[in-house]
């Protein structure tokens, strides 16, 4: 009876010791190991959109943080700067193109540099506006990347009075033609025909005829 005590008591006083020292083996281990580095998203560029002054711009260059810029605005003159590239022309170019221009301006200072534009807050390159007419006041509404029909109505506070909701068109410039693109506004706002929610692109005409009645 007391040898089995004995054994019952050694095991004990054995086996704590033990998970004490795996415990602090394994706090060690995680106090140790260095935390992953945080890689940013990349955002993939919009083909379409054209920087324009105003437009706030976040360019990353990939292990080069002191290059990097969260938030530099775009001045009037089109221009913006980053350490190591000065006054470099963005207005007129796409994401992609000034990324490229950025990263051929680098590689004097970094090795195969690896650079990322993301527009942060837009204002639209010139030329980039949607432009409504027609019925009601003409008016110009910048240009926001991604926006629609329904966000253009939203904006101008939908279909002006006597327009001819369902007679509205967008004439956009493709291929150095103009081409004819009807929205049924009144099927849109009405009854949530979300079919003519068209995607509009920089530059759209919104025609919305003044109905004769």
């Amino acid at each position: 009876m007391n040898s089995d005590r004995y054994r019952r008591i050694f095991r004990h006083k054995t086996t704590l010791p033990l998970l004490f020292m795996a415990a602090l083996s394994l706090g060690l281990a995680s106090c140790a190991a260095p935390p992953a580095p945080k890689v940013p998203t990349v955002a993939v560029p919009n083909p379409t959109y054209r920087i324009g002054p105003g437009d706030v711009l976040s360019v990353f260059v990939y292990g080069s943080p002191d290059l990097s810029e969260a938030a530099v605005p775009v001045r009037p003159d089109g221009r913006f700067s980053i350490p190591l590239v000065q006054n470099i022309r963005a207005a007129g170019k796409t994401p992609l193109q000034l990324q490229n221009d950025i990263a051929r301006r680098l590689k004097s200072y970094v090795k195969n540099p690896n650079v990322t534009v993301i527009v942060k807050s837009f204002h639209g390159a010139l030329g980039s506006d949607i432009r409504v007419i027609g019925a009601g006041k003409p008016r110009a509404i910048p240009y926001v990347n991604g926006m629609t029909m329904l966000d253009l109505m939203t904006e101008i506070g939908g279909v002006p009075r006597f327009g001819l909701a369902n007679g509205a068109f967008i004439i956009r410039r493709t291929g150095g033609h103009d081409v004819k693109i009807p929205v049924a506004l009144g099927a849109l706002l009405n009854q949530g025909d979300l079919k003519q929610n068209i995607t509009l692109q920089p530059g759209d005409i919104v025609v919305i005829p003044r109905s004769l009645f």
